[in-house]
């Protein structure tokens, strides 16, 4: 077991060393191997002054900080987001279900948060890890301080953590399972939550679709945000699109809505008699959280069925996963993933470079792709998959999020290439 404890538990968050616990004789700017071990999880039972906030790591990785957001203790993945923006988009995306987010950029808190930024009505992901305190916030749209609206919605947190060097140990070793504990007394149980963190099972294997789509179907017709009006309304729509709501984020619906899409929203588990009893011009494959493996055991049977009806289809994130699936390709999961709104990737047909915004775990095996499915974009950072089409049939997806929510909107043309394809079927 491996300890990084704050000696100087600051207001600032600024100035955070590490504690003795580290075999000070190892090389600097080396992760956790240098941390000394101590002889039993007790020995690190009782948190250092100012410390109400721990985060335990599943090979026993101890990390002491400040509580933020509700009491009490969470258990997931922990990755890492680079994103600059956008942090209430973020905390609020279905794909996050099952993760703690360590955020990268230090001002997390500095717009607050307001009703119209939510990507879903209630939050999943786990839990946030920050290396400064909140940033008090200075924005006009803001209507409630981000520790209040952690603490609405039960988000447990962590700020005062270096979360440079947790990021770093993350890129290394992999995304690991971990809990993150509140306790405003200061007081934890070191030994109940390793055992927690080492017994979650992690993702590989979840079907988390089912935990974040909707119950029933719903219609959908607001458009996206525009500043001095706010959200608009589709009075014209020309096309009829049904979505399969993986974990669809709000933003999704309403560019699909702004292109002209009367938009009927289905739960994960639809058949595709139910989706073609809605008459659909073109359907759509939201994204969503969990291992495509797991939820492509009754979505890829329906798509396959989908494929043959000759409808244009338009899949991101997790629908393009299991689309790929449902063309016969394979997926795996990542080392340690996409998560970020500053992703290269270039589209191979037009050579154009875009900025994307991009949120998973799993990938599509881009180099063992079948006979008849053509590779349409790479991420330039690592060379994986980054979106698909079926030769010859209006069938396309991507692995980034088009709508970018926080991000960069180089890739909305994606949802006129959809429109296109409904023109021309």
């Amino acid at each position: 077991m491996f300890a990084y404890t704050p000696s100087n538990l600051n207001q600032t968050g600024l100035a955070i060393t590490v504690s003795d616990q580290i075999d000070t004789s190892a090389p600097k700017n080396k992760g956790a191997e240098f941390l000394r071990a101590p002889e039993s999880p007790s020995e690190l039972a009782e948190a250092p002054k100012g410390a109400t906030a721990v985060i335990v790591l599943g090979d026993g990785t101890i990390i002491w900080g400040r509580g933020i957001g509700a009491a009490g203790s969470s258990v997931g993945e922990v990755c890492f987001n680079t994103s600059m923006t956008g942090y209430q988009e973020i905390l609020t995306d279905p794909s996050y279900a099952g993760q703690i987010i360590t955020f990268t950029f230090p001002h997390i808190g500095n717009v607050g948060t307001n009703p119209e930024d939510s990507e879903t009505i209630t939050p999943v992901a786990r839990g946030l890890i920050l290396r400064a305190d909140i940033t008090e916030p200075g924005n006009w749209r803001d209507t409630q301080h981000l520790d209040g609206w952690l603490k609405s919605h039960n988000l447990v947190g962590v700020s005062g953590i270096d979360t440079r060097r947790l990021t770093r140990r993350i890129r290394d070793g992999g995304a690991p399972n971990g809990v993150i504990c509140h306790a405003p007394d200061g007081v934890f149980d070191i030994p109940a939550l390793l055992a927690e963190a080492q017994a979650w099972p992690g993702l590989e294997g979840m079907d988390l679709a089912k935990d974040v789509t909707c119950r029933q179907s719903y219609g959908w017709d607001e458009t996206r945000w525009v500043l001095g009006s706010g959200f608009g309304k589709l009075e014209n729509p020309k096309y009829n699109v049904v979505a399969i709501d993986y974990g669809i984020k709000l933003n999704i619906l309403r560019c699909l809505a702004s292109a002209g899409c009367k938009v009927t929203v289905v739960p994960a588990s639809a058949s595709a008699e139910d989706i073609m009893s809605h008459n659909p011009d073109g359907i759509f494959l939201s994204n969503g959280p969990g291992d495509p493996a797991a939820t492509g055991e009754y979505a890829v049977p329906v798509l396959q069925d989908l494929l043959k009806t000759g409808k244009p289809i338009f899949g991101i994130c997790l629908g393009h996963q299991l689309l790929a699936r449902a063309l016969g390709c394979t997926t795996s999961k990542m080392h340690q993933g996409h998560r970020g709104a500053n992703q290269p990737v270039q589209d191979l047909e037009t050579r154009r470079v875009e900025i994307t915004s991009q949120n998973h775990g799993f990938a599509v095996d881009g180099k063992n792709l079948p006979k008849g499915v053509s590779e349409t974009h790479v991420s330039l950072f690592d060379g994986s998959n980054e979106g698909i089409k079926w030769d010859g049939h209006p069938v396309f997806s991507v692995q980034y999020h088009p709508e970018a929510s926080p991000g960069p909107t180089d890739s909305h043309y994606l949802f006129e290439r959809f429109t296109k394809l409904m023109d021309e079927a």
